[in-house]
């Protein structure tokens, strides 16, 4: 995307975060404003990620206290029984926010004062942001052994004196955190990729290389306008599929607090993985393999030298694909919650497609269109998709049944 088009976007998430809260619940709605505040500071993909599942498991844990629906997890219950929900949630998410993204704190503090106006004076809105505070400092004490601070230490393979790209990948140290429910970045990590000398690997190649291509004449129109709205990576483009079923009739608010909260902690956990293998693996993106397809033994690759992908690459591994493991992940979360049946339409918008809403009845036809999307981009391998989206709904249906219990 360029310069200009991000800074329109950002202008107007910008614009937009001092609105005031009143949409379907207090929870969902700083969820819409948190993601945004990551979008505004400009945070990757695995960083905002990370401070989603910060802040809603911040949000939770506040929540649950209040209302008791849950065991108590990582705090005590309210003393105040009648603690003001929404003080606490707004207390929780500047907290988190403040210390994770503190370049956005005018933006912060003025959603914060515009959720906390609606609150009434009293022991109820004071108790309420005593708690939010306290589940705040809680998930900090509980995350302190997670070394996102590792020092980024990627190696180039090069031979002495060779150049080669000096953009260093992103997230080589991703694999050191500590995840939230995973036993080991390394749980789920996949076997290898096919073997360059395989029919797999040659289907795939010449499929990506038709479909992807940059000016293709394959691509249909309907499947350009697919890749063009999940070229975004971003949490905005994902949360609101999740919030497609927080928004169902007769649901109450721990409810929602937990779902957000296991979704976050699912996606950031499938960043975790995803990583691990990336690196692990090592494999070449398309722009790298058709630009050498005649170095890949294989007779049924023709080299194209000037191969471009519809979007820009990712600078980081092709395998797995890790935009099928977040939608996978988020699936297998949707699915846990609400079962096999009849869906609610799940919706979402792409600050990459403004003014385009994309809406499923199926968490299938969700997860098989952002794997399609990402061969339409230019930027992964059909088998890349399919093991990506595989490993994002175990983990997805691993936090469902394991996040946010009872600490013991």
């Amino acid at each position: 995307m360029t310069r200009i088009r991000w800074m329109v976007l950002l202008v107007g998430l910008v614009s937009s975060l001092g609105r005031p809260i009143a949409m379907a619940d207090v929870v969902t709605d700083w969820n819409v404003t948190a993601a945004d505040i990551t979008f505004a500071a400009g945070l990757g993909p695995p960083p905002a990620n990370r401070t989603l599942a910060m802040v809603q498991t911040a949000v939770y844990e506040a929540v649950n206290a209040i209302t008791k629906r849950y065991p108590p997890d990582r705090i005590a219950p309210a003393t105040v029984s009648e603690a003001s929900v929404g003080a606490a949630v707004a207390a929780a998410n500047r907290a988190v926010l403040t210390r994770l993204v503190p370049s956005q704190q005018v933006a912060i503090d003025k959603a914060y004062a515009s959720a906390l106006a609606a609150v009434a004076d009293g022991p109820s809105k004071t108790a309420g942001i005593a708690v939010g505070e306290q589940a705040a400092a809680a998930v900090f004490a509980w995350r302190a052994g997670d070394s996102v601070a590792a020092p980024e230490q990627y190696r180039p393979v090069t031979t002495a004196g060779a150049y080669v790209p000096t953009t260093i990948p992103a997230a080589s140290q991703w694999p050191l955190r500590k995840p939230w429910v995973m036993i080991s970045c390394d749980q789920f990590r996949p076997g290898p990729p096919p073997a360059l000398t395989s029919e797999l690997w040659a289907r795939d190649y010449n499929e990506i290389k038709a479909l992807g291509a940059k000016n293709s004449t394959t691509r249909t129109p309907a499947q350009t306008e697919i890749a063009r709205f999940w070229e975004a990576t971003a949490p905005t483009i994902y949360f609101p599929v999740v919030r497609s079923v927080a928004d169902l009739p007769g649901r109450e608010v721990t409810q929602n607090a937990r779902l957000l909260a296991v979704a976050a902690q699912a996606i950031d956990d499938a960043l975790i993985a995803v990583f691990d293998a990336k690196y692990a693996y090592n494999l070449w993106r398309p722009v790298t393999a058709i630009r050498n397809g005649d170095i890949d033994g294989n007779d049924a690759t023709e080299r194209d030298a000037g191969w471009l992908p519809f979007i820009d690459t990712p600078m980081h591994p092709e395998y797995p694909c890790a935009h099928c493991i977040v939608s996978g992940a988020v699936g297998g979360v949707v699915i846990a919650e609400i079962g096999t049946g009849p869906m609610p339409k799940l919706s979402t918008t792409s600050p990459t497609a403004p003014g385009v809403v994309r809406s499923w009845t199926s968490v299938d036809d969700f997860m098989s269109e952002v794997a399609s999307a990402r061969i339409y981009d230019g930027v992964h391998y059909r088998n890349s998709t399919e093991v990506g989206t595989a490993m994002g709904k175990k983990i997805g249906a691993l936090a469902a049944a394991n996040a946010l219990r009872p600490s013991e």
